[in-house]
């Protein structure tokens, strides 16, 4: 059994004129027992910036390198679990949907998925090297520090070309109804080739896996949002049977749920249901791109 860890957290929405490119901005504060660090899991999920001030995490991702404490931490889109060893710590999250990928990000998702970096030494996260020290330059003050995000957001924002493609295709994504590249392709009204181009330039993977990480994340926010006792009330019907949701658990967070379940979540449970409960949605890749 780990310490205990306490959360306070508030969400930000985007301002209007940049929706579409971000999930969220939130403000977490975690505060562990006795000078000690948790464990915890992320799940699969898009882009994120995370700011950080006091303990910063130690995390790696499945077969990649480990990256401690970095102030800055950066992830491309994942299809996988980033393990994670936090400390009291302040911090900001800042999810970045496609469309935001695609104007603030230099280079294509795909080159960074499932990638763990710090964002300070990393070309492709250099629109933002050194905004930690501005965020955090004075005494903590959530309204003050977000607006300097937005700021820094708004001077950096200019019309993408594949806007609307990617809102398309991303709004399709969500869908729960959408269980298939042909109907992923049909509702965006593009060719599959096109859709394949896009998803990997700005999504980050291919349009099948997309898919299975909807499908996928749909069953673990279910499972986690209801504190379920067994997995077969949060399986999504487009599984075929248990099995086949057992095999993409193990594809997507390299365990069986079985072994998930055992462990504590002494972060990620606690913030999935903050988050659905003033939010309205338990994950980031369920968020849709228009609110």
């Amino acid at each position: 059994m780990q310490g205990t860890c306490d959360i306070d957290v508030r969400f930000f929405p985007p301002p209007p004129e940049l929706e579409g490119c971000f999930t969220t901005f939130y403000r977490a504060i975690f505060t562990v027992a006795d000078g000690g660090r948790v464990r915890d899991h992320l799940h699969p999920e898009w882009g994120n910036l995370r700011f950080f001030s006091g303990d910063a995490p130690t995390a790696t991702l499945p077969g990649g390198p480990t990256l401690d404490r970095a102030r800055f931490t950066a992830t491309g889109p994942s299809s996988l679990p980033t393990e994670f060893h936090l400390g009291t710590t302040r911090m900001w999250g800042i999810g970045l949907f496609p469309l935001g990928w695609a104007k603030f990000m230099r280079g294509p998702a795909a080159a960074l998925a499932n990638g763990l970096v710090d964002g300070d030494t990393h070309p492709a996260y250099g629109n933002f090297a050194g905004l930690a020290d501005v965020i955090f330059r004075d005494e903590p003050d959530d309204e003050r520090e977000y607006r300097i995000i937005i700021d820094h957001f708004r001077s950096l924002d200019q019309p993408h070309p594949d806007e609307s493609r990617i809102m398309a295709v991303h709004a399709a994504l969500v869908d729960p109804a959408v269980d298939s590249v042909t109907q992923l392709a049909d509702r965006a009204s593009m060719s599959q080739r096109s859709l394949e181009r896009l998803c990997h330039r700005f999504f980050g993977f291919s349009p099948k896996r997309l898919l299975r990480r909807q499908r996928f994340m749909r069953s673990l926010a279910d499972f986690m949002l209801h504190a379920r006792q067994n997995w077969t009330a949060a399986i999504d019907p487009h599984y075929h049977d248990q099995a086949h949701f057992v095999r993409d658990f193990r594809a997507f967070m390299t365990m069986s749920p079985r072994e998930y379940a055992a462990l504590d979540h002494p972060i990620i449970g606690a913030f999935m249901k903050e988050r659905a409960r003033i939010w309205g949605s338990a994950a980031q890749t369920l968020d849709r791109p228009e609110r």
